[in-house]
């Protein structure tokens, strides 16, 4: 079955059933009418310069970031709270600049947890770093075993595809399977196998390696930073002790009812934007293609938003988990 599809099922299923967390249509409504150009998000782009890019080395573009990829999630508790994605993605490549092996697949399947730290040129322990680095030894070893040492073999044997292309990271890749049980059904995530395929046709800008068909059948990357946007946008609402403990910074179990709720919320709020986002294309007559105008798009779009004014948000919701 497409893995997206199981994706978007689950969160359906989940938001049918939710009583923790609502979504506001209205507010949707509002938010794309008071869009000043919707073509803004189909316009986005990958950031090339935070991440390692080089056009006449894309084995070695693929490879970092399926490395980042495997790495990104649970950017807390840091000592001081100051761990960020761009920590990751910007230590990974001025890690890869210094030394082209650097990410080889021989290496990463020996590495430990002060290696990683080394490789990342980060002071001090990662949070979760001895479970970062296992992943990393899984990495490496699947990709000795199966492709050659390469992520770009990898991609090539979907052969065009990022739906099989997500399927064919999730049969490798143990730790990529992002799934929960809930009510008694088994629901599926996939977070960081989607966003491995999003960031390579972003990166490559839909050429190349990232040449991709598909792309508008992945969903948002469920996480913690977008479901803080749609809350302060009024499109997410939670029952009032969700939002005391988010608030406050209490841990919410993973797989839990609340953890469960938020992401599968997150996810179909943004599904139900991007159909109003197309109604108003559809009704200015603007010229902005569908398959821009995607769910990774508008991921790229709230996740920038909600960096920005990271400060000025409420507290995203905590929840240890490898997965996000």
């Amino acid at each position: 079955m497409n893995p997206c599809d199981l994706v978007r099922s689950s969160a359906e299923h989940v938001v049918r059933h939710a009583e923790l967390v609502t979504i506001n249509d209205a507010a949707i409504e509002r938010v794309v009418a008071s869009l000043d150009d919707v073509a803004e998000i189909a316009a986005g782009s990958f950031d090339r310069e935070l991440h390692y890019w080089d056009s006449e080395q894309p084995d070695a573009v693929a490879q970092y970031l399926l490395v980042v990829d495997a790495l990104n999630f649970c950017f807390w508790p840091d000592e001081s709270e100051d761990l960020q994605y761009e920590h990751l993605a910007g230590g990974l490549r001025r890690s890869l600049l210094a030394d082209p092996s650097a990410l080889d697949a021989s290496r990463l399947a020996v590495i430990d947890g002060p290696m990683l730290r080394s490789l990342l040129r980060w002071p001090r322990p990662l949070p979760l770093e001895e479970e970062r680095a296992r992943l990393l030894r899984e990495v490496g070893e699947v990709l000795l075993q199966l492709y050659g040492g390469l992520a770009a073999n990898l991609v090539r044997a979907a052969q065009g595809s990022g739906v099989e292309l997500v399927r064919l990271v999730l049969a490798a890749f143990p730790g990529f399977r992002d799934c929960c049980v809930y009510g008694g059904r088994q629901l599926h995530f996939y977070k960081r196998a989607q966003i491995f395929v999003g960031d390579l046709w972003g990166c490559f800008q839909g050429s190349g390696l990232g040449r991709l068909s598909g792309i508008p059948q992945l969903t948002m990357f469920a996480d913690y930073r977008v479901p803080v946007v749609l809350r302060e946008l009024g499109i997410l609402s939670y029952s009032q002790p969700l939002a005391a403990a988010v608030d406050d910074r209490q841990q919410l179990p993973a797989g839990g009812f609340e953890e469960v709720e938020i992401r599968a919320s997150t996810i179909v709020a943004v599904e139900r934007l991007r159909a109003a986002l197309l109604a108003r294309v559809e009704a200015e007559g603007r010229g902005v293609e569908v398959s821009q105008l995607c769910s990774v798009k508008i991921d790229w779009w709230l996740w920038e938003q909600g960096e920005r004014s990271m400060h000025q948000h409420r507290p995203h919701h905590r929840t240890l988990t490898i997965y996000y």
